[in-house]
């Protein structure tokens, strides 16, 4: 992993400009983060995927440093922009890993040009359904006004704290620092997961589907058996379970993650 460089680009898109990391050689995988994150959320995994694979991860459009779409946005926007990003960087067909947000994105992608996806990872999967919908429309962990004295910094931390683990302040450091990134609006992440009708597309997806799931991900690890069942055409759907995953999890848990997707991509030819 020493000789492992990640190269930081802008691609131009009919979408605006996109920014991603690169690194590796060989079959491509996209990598695509939870709302509010960037691509930092794959700096520890990235290069440990890179020495089997051409690894690309993303600011998702609408996130990080890249374009922005206007309210309201969707799954359906955040998935344009992946393919936009694929076709400028001539990917063809590619493996695709969401986490979260991501998560959703990824299984649109799946769903929308089957022919191009050899492989779905979502991690953190939940099912975006009437039920879903109907339960997710006031995203609280997002709401905070910003203050002159600042405490709106201090409202942002302490409700996702306890999603975080005590001991690692670092992590949610840069959690705040996506939130507070300009032109970012976290709500809207969010939402867009509730707006996703989700049902309409899951039959769609005909790749070998991998699901993370992390055992202390209070917010996905319950919706993992529904998920697992809704592809039902898929080439196969496994479950592998994190113990002791949280909410940071590809950080959190970069070197398992590595080695369960990499094996995964190597099984199903993904």
């Amino acid at each position: 992993m020493s000789d492992i460089t990640v190269r930081y680009r802008y691609a131009d898109t009919p979408l605006g400009q996109l920014h991603y990391a690169e690194a590796g050689e060989g079959e491509p995988i996209v990598l695509l983060h939870q709302t509010p994150r960037s691509l930092d959320e794959f700096a520890e995994l990235q290069p440990l995927l890179a020495g089997r694979r051409r690894v690309i991860a993303m600011d998702m459009y609408g996130f990080g440093q890249s374009a922005k779409p206007s309210a309201p946005q969707t799954i359906e926007q955040y998935a344009a922009g992946v393919l936009a990003l694929a076709d400028a960087l001539d990917l063809g067909a590619f493996a695709v890993l969401g986490h979260h947000t991501g998560m959703f994105v990824a299984s649109e992608i799946a769903s929308s040009v089957p022919d191009r996806v050899t492989a779905a990872i979502l991690s953190a999967a939940q099912y975006a359904d009437a039920e879903f919908r109907a339960t997710h429309t006031d995203p609280k962990v997002d709401t905070a006004q910003t203050q002159g004295d600042g405490s709106h910094l201090l409202q942002l931390w302490a409700s996702r704290q306890c999603l975080y683990p005590a001991d690692r302040p670092d992590l949610l450091n840069r959690c705040i620092r996506d939130t507070l990134a300009p032109g970012i609006d976290p709500r809207e992440g969010h939402l867009a997961c509730a707006r996703y009708v989700m049902e309409d597309r899951v039959e769609r997806v005909t790749a070998p589907v991998l699901l993370l799931a992390a055992t202390e991900d209070s917010v996905s690890y319950p919706h993992t058996e529904k998920v697992a069942k809704a592809y039902i055409n898929a080439q196969s759907v496994e479950v592998y379970e994190v113990e002791g995953g949280m909410i940071p999890l590809m950080e959190l848990k970069a070197p398992e993650i590595a080695t369960v997707v990499l094996d995964f991509l190597e099984r199903v030819g993904g």
